[in-house]
This record gives structure tokens, sequence and C-alpha cells, in this order.
């Protein structure tokens, strides 16, 4: 029990990605700042501009300092998801109180996630770009973003589950809505990104009119004739999309039983 204990304790002593865990409150509050001034400085001179030397001294601490809370340019972004995952999940859980038609819920949850982002969508577009190369730590399918996502599906398990729909829903299904909600978030990120509407106001009518679609087929996926696609799709998600993207093995291939040959007939002799 013991080394269990204090193999669990030397695992949190740092985040993933190199990035220290806090350990005081002073040292909380300091992570904090420099997070904040990076996030201020990125908006007010852009990603591509800013140096961890101007966020270290607009932020008041030495270059070291900031470098050992974050290791890299990278990880500020990594630690502002993982800010701004539990800021969404707050909120949403707040507005969702008392709730229980899913659909409404569903729509509370990503509506929640566009107030939250929306004074970052100036500079999203620069965060896409490294987010979108498949090696970057950015990738919101990497190890590194693994904390940032597990919150997130947690708040779409919580929808769910909460929800006067859960109870009609087969085991499996429900077993896989929540990553599949997550996904469906990926969509309307990737379509706000790019939406130069005033207040994002095309990604919004995307959430209020996908959303009642969405529900609607995952409604009538709990019908025994939906079973088999179920299990497909819950296969294709275990096996490519958790607990990451082009970082596991591709699982094995089950091995297909050769086709019985069909015997062919010995040709007659033709009559001499």
């Amino acid at each position: 029990m013991e080394d269990n204990k204090r193999g669990a304790a030397a695992a949190a002593e740092e985040l993933p990605g190199g990035r220290a865990l806090p350990k005081t409150g002073k040292s909380e509050q300091t992570r904090a700042v420099i997070l904040d001034t990076a996030m201020r400085l990125f908006r007010e001179r852009g990603y591509d501009k800013t140096t961890m030397r101007a966020i270290a001294t607009e932020a008041g601490v030495s270059v070291g300092n900031a470098y050992y809370y974050f290791e890299s340019k990278e990880f500020l972004i990594q630690g502002f998801y993982d800010q701004m995952t539990h800021e969404h999940a707050r909120a949403a859980a707040v507005r969702m109180e008392g709730v229980r038609d899913f659909a409404e819920r569903l729509d509370i949850a990503l509506t929640a996630w566009l107030d939250c982002a929306a004074e970052y969508h100036e500079f999203a577009a620069q965060f896409f770009r490294t987010a979108a190369d498949p090696d970057s730590s950015l990738s919101p399918f990497s190890n590194e973003s693994h904390p940032a996502r597990a919150t997130a599906v947690a708040l779409f398990r919580d929808v769910l589950m909460d929800s006067d729909l859960a109870p009609k829903l087969d085991a499996e299904l429900t077993e896989l809505l929540p990553d599949l909600l997550w996904l469906h978030l990926m969509v309307v990120v990737l379509y706000w990104v790019f939406d130069r509407t005033p207040d994002t106001a095309r990604t919004r009518e995307f959430v209020r009119r996908s959303t009642p679609l969405t529900a609607r087929v995952i409604a009538l996926s709990r019908y025994r004739a939906f079973r088999p696609l179920v299990r497909d799709a819950k296969g294709l998600i275990q096996d490519f999309i958790l607990p990451t993207i082009g970082r596991t093995p591709l699982p094995d291939r089950p091995t297909s039983t050769p086709a019985p040959t069909s015997r062919r007939r010995k040709p007659r002799k033709s009559a001499t």
C-alpha cells in the first residue's frame, strides 16, 4: 500500500510534457501569472512574435523560472488548454443544473465552450497551424493533451448520464458516447477557428441546428437493429482515437480463414 502511495506521488511530480506541477500556493500563483501573461501577449502581438523572454519579462520572473514551469511556448498553449477545459467544464455544469433533456444539455455544453473561448478567437488560427502538425504536442490527440481531453470527455459523460436519454441506451453505446461527443466538439472547434462572422454567429447557428439532429440520431441508435453499427463504431474509436491517434500500434488484424477452393473437374479426353 505504501509503495503504491509513493509511486502515485512520484507520478504526480510533473504534468505530461515535462511541465512542473506546482507544489505550493506561491508556485501555483507564479505559474498562473506566467500563463495569463503569455495569453495576453499572444493576443496583443501574435503567437509567433511572442518569445519566452518577453513573457518572462512581462510576468516579472526570470527566463529560467518561466522555463521551469513551461518547457516551451507549446507547453504554454498546453497549459492554456488545461485551464480552458476546466473553465468550460465548470461553466457547462452550472448552466446544465436542473436540465434533463439530452439535446438541451448538449447544446449548453457546446455553447459554453464557444463562450469560454470567445476572447481567444483572434489568434486561434495560429494555434491550429501548430496543432494540425501530427507530431505536435498541441494536437488534441497527443499524449500531452490527455489531461485536457480526459476532462472534456468527463464533461460529456455528465452531459449524457444526467440526461433523460441515458437510461434508454444500450450499455455499449453509453460507454462510447462521451468520446464521440468530444469528437463532435472537435468538429465545432474546427469550424469556429475559420469562422469570421461577428461573434462567430455561424458556428453558434451550426451548434443550434446540429445538436437536435445529433440527439435524434443517438436516440434512434438505441434500437437493436443499430447495435452492430454501434459495436463497429466502438472498435474504431478504441483502436484509432483512444488514447492517442498516430502513436499507438495498429491492432492485430484478424486472420481470415481462406475460402475453400473448389475442385476442378479434370478435362475429359477428347474422343479420337
